[in-house]
C-alpha cells in the first residue's frame, strides 16, 4: 500500500466511521473538518449548564451499526418511554406498544387519535415488519409513506393525529411524502428497540469515534477546498493521499465531486428553560392537531436528568421541515395552547436553524449506493445508504471496506 495516508474529507459520523475502520485495518489515515468540532449534524452545545443538541436528536437503539461501532454502554444511554403522548385539547392521551408496556392497553385503546381498526392495525403492522431480517424492508415496491399507510387501511384521522407528528418528526417529512421503505425501518427499529440519547449529549457518539483515533489524525478547522483521487487542497495547500474519501453532508458532497444534486429536509428546534416540568412523561409528545408547526417536543430533564442543572428542566421543541421565521414566538404561542400561561415564563435558551437535516429520500428510494466513483474517488455518508445514524455509519464502514480493498488491489 502507498505510504501516503487516506485523506477522509468530513469529521462527521460517516467520516469518523470510515477513518477508524482504516485505522482499525493498518491503513494511514488524515481527516479533515471544517468546522471546530467532530460529528457533523450530529453535535451538542452546552449553554448555562444545559445540554443542547443541535436540532431534537435521538438514537434508535435497534441499530445494528450502532452496536458494531460503539461502546453502547459507555454512551450511558437514556431512553425514553415506548410510545408517545398525544397532545390534543388540552390533555395528553398515552399512545405506547402494549407488547412492551402492558400498563398502557387501556390508555391506547381510549386515545383519541383514529379509530378501533385504526389501532388493531398498528398492531398488524408492527408484527408484519418484525418479520424476517429488516434489510428486506428496503426491497420491493415503493410509494410515499402516505400513500402507503392509506394503502393499509388507515384512516386519515390516525395518519394526521399520530402518524404525522410521530414519523414525520423523525424523519423531517410533515408531508410523509418520503419513502415508504425509509418509513418500514424506522417502525421496525421503534419496535424492536429503544429511542435513546446519550447522558452527555449526541455529541458522545461522534466522541467516542473519534477517541479511537490517534491524536494526530483529526485536523478541525481545516476546510478542504477541492479534492482529486490523489490529493486535496486545504486552506490553499495542497496534501497528497493514497485515496480520498468526500463524507461531508450531502449538498457540500455532491458540489465537490461534481455527482446529482441532494436534496434537503430543513428542521427547527427551540430549546426552553423551565422550572417546572409541563409533563412528567418520559414519552415525546406529539402534536395531536394536526397543525403544528412544532410536531413533537419532549422534555429532555424528563429522559435525561443530566441534560438540565438540578431542579431546571430543559423542554424541546422541534419544528420538521421548518427552518426561518421567529421560531421561538411561533413554538412559545403553539405550546402555550397547550399548556398555558407558565409557557411565558420559560427561558429561551437557544434556536437551531437546520437548513440540510436530512437527505430527501423520496420514492423510487434506492439505498446502498455505491462509494467508489468511477474518476477514483470516494464519497460516503447518510445521502448513499439511509438517512439515519444506521445510515451515516454503515456508510462510512462500507466505504473504508472499498478503499482497502482498492489500495491491496494497487500493490
Amino acid at each position: 500500500m502507498s505510504g501516503e495516508p487516506v485523506v477522509v474529507v468530513g469529521a462527521g459520523l460517516a467520516g469518523l466511521a470510515c477513518a477508524t475502520t482504516l485505522d482499525a485495518a493498518g491503513v494511514p489515515v488524515r481527516v479533515f473538518e471544517a468546522s471546530d468540532g467532530v460529528g457533523g449534524r450530529v453535535r451538542s452545545d452546552v449553554v448555562d449548564g444545559f445540554t443542547l443538541d443541535r436540532g431534537f436528536q435521538v438514537a434508535l437503539t435497534a441499530y445494528p451499526e450502532m452496536h458494531r461501532q460503539l461502546d453502547m454502554d459507555a454512551l450511558d444511554l437514556q431512553a425514553f418511554d415506548p410510545g408517545a403522548l398525544v397532545w390534543r385539547n388540552g390533555k395528553g392521551s398515552e399512545v405506547s406498544d402494549p407488547f412492551r408496556k402492558p400498563t398502557t392497553v387501556l390508555s391506547t385503546a381510549l386515545a383519541p387519535i383514529g379509530n378501533v381498526l385504526d389501532k388493531a392495525r398498528i398492531a398488524w403492522l408492527r408484527t408484519s415488519l418484525r418479520r424476517g431480517h429488516a434489510s428486506n424492508l428496503l426491497r420491493g415496491d415503493d410509494i410515499t409513506t402516505h400513500e402507503a399507510l392509506r394503502a393499509a387501511g388507515f384512516s386519515d384521522t390516525i395518519i394526521r393525529r399520530f402518524f404525522r407528528p410521530l414519523v414525520g418528526g423523525i424523519q423531517l417529512d410533515p408531508d410523509l411524502q418520503d419513502s415508504r421503505r425509509m418509513f418500514d425501518i424506522i417502525f421496525r427499529m421503534l419496535s424492536d428497540g429503544d429511542s435513546a440519547v446519550p447522558a452527555a449529549g449526541m455529541q458522545a457518539i461522534p466522541d467516542q469515534l473519534a477517541a479511537r483515533l490517534p491524536a494526530d489524525v483529526v485536523h478541525l478547522d481545516s476546510r478542504v477546498e477541492s479534492a482529486t483521487a490523489t490529493s486535496v487542497r486545504v486552506d490553499g495547500t495542497e496534501v497528497s493521499a493514497a485515496a480520498v474519501v468526500v463524507a461531508t453532508e450531502g449538498p457540500a458532497a455532491a458540489a465537490m465531486l461534481g455527482l446529482e444534486p441532494v436534496g434537503s429536509k430543513a428542521a427547527g428546534c427551540v430549546y426552553f428553560a423551565a422550572d417546572a416540568a409541563p409533563t412528567e412523561s418520559k414519552c415525546v409528545v406529539l402534536d395531536g392537531t394536526g397543525d403544528g408547526p412544532v410536531l413533537n417536543v419532549a422534555v429532555m430533564s424528563n429522559i435525561a436528568p443530566s441534560y438540565a442543572p438540578a431542579g431546571r428542566h430543559l423542554v424541546a421543541a422541534a419544528l420538521p421541515a421548518v427552518a426561518d421565521g421567529d421560531l421561538e414566538t411561533v413554538a412559545r404561542t403553539q405550546l402555550r395552547s397547550w399548556w398555558g400561561r407558565q409557557v411565558d415564563s420559560w427561558d429561551h435558551l437557544a434556536t437551531y436553524r437546520i437548513s440540510h437535516g436530512q437527505p430527501t429520500q423520496t420514492p423510487p428510494f434506492s439505498p446502498k449506493q455505491s462509494v467508489a466513483l468511477t474518476d477514483g474517488r470516494f464519497v460516503c455518508g447518510d445521502h448513499r445508504d439511509t438517512a439515519s445514524i444506521q445510515g451515516a455509519l454503515y456508510s462510512g464502514r462500507r466505504c473504508a471496506d472499498a478503499v482497502v480493498a482498492s489500495l491491496a488491489r494497487r500493490t
